[in-house]
C-alpha cells in the first residue's frame, strides 16, 4: 500500500518546507506578491498554510481541529473576481516550490501534488459567491488518485 502524499513529502517539516517555499515564490511573482503580502494576513500565515496542506493531503487533523475548517479557506478566497491567470501562476510556484523545498523528485508523486493544487484553485473558483459556501465544509482529502470524496459530502 502506498503512504499518503504527505507520508511521501517527508511529513509536517516537508510541507512547512513548502508552504515557506511557495509563499516565498508568490511574493515574488509580480501578480500574486499583491494578494500574498497584504496587511491583513495572519502572522502564522504560512504555518497554517502548511498545516491545511497537510491534512489534505493524508496528514493529522490540525488545521481542522486547531485552526479552522474548509469553509473558512474558501471564504477567505472567494469574491475575489477573475482568478484565471493567478491561479495559473499560483499552480506554477506550487510546482517549482516543490523542488525548492527538496520535495521527491518521483514522477506520480510531483503528478498528484500538481492535480491537488489545479483541483484547489479550481474549488476556489467554484466557490466565487461566499453565501454559496456552507458552514463547516469538511476538509477535502487529496490522495494519488486524486479527490477521494467532495468536500461537502465528508
Amino acid at each position: 500500500m502506498r503512504p499518503t502524499l504527505y507520508d511521501f513529502a517527508g511529513g509536517e517539516a516537508a510541507l512547512l518546507r513548502l508552504a515557506r517555499a511557495h509563499h516565498a515564490r508568490c511574493l515574488a511573482d509580480p501578480e500574486l506578491n499583491h494578494p500574498f503580502s497584504h496587511p491583513g494576513q495572519h502572522p502564522l500565515h504560512v504555518e497554517r498554510l502548511a498545516a491545511y496542506w497537510a491534512e489534505v493531503l493524508g496528514g493529522p487533523a490540525t488545521y481542522s481541529t486547531e485552526m479552522s475548517d474548509h469553509s473558512q479557506v474558501l471564504r477567505t478566497h472567494a469574491g475575489n473576481g477573475d482568478m484565471s491567470d493567478l491561479g495559473r501562476r499560483l499552480v506554477r510556484c506550487f510546482v517549482e516550490a516543490m523542488q525548492d523545498a527538496d520535495l521527491p523528485d518521483d514522477p506520480d508523486f510531483r503528478a498528484a501534488m500538481r492535480a491537488y493544487m489545479e483541483w484547489a484553485v479550481q474549488d476556489v473558483l467554484e466557490h466565487e459567491v461566499m453565501a454559496d459556501i456552507d458552514d463547516a465544509m469538511a476538509m477535502p482529502r487529496w490522495s494519488w488518485d486524486g479527490l477521494q470524496a467532495p468536500a461537502a459530502s465528508l
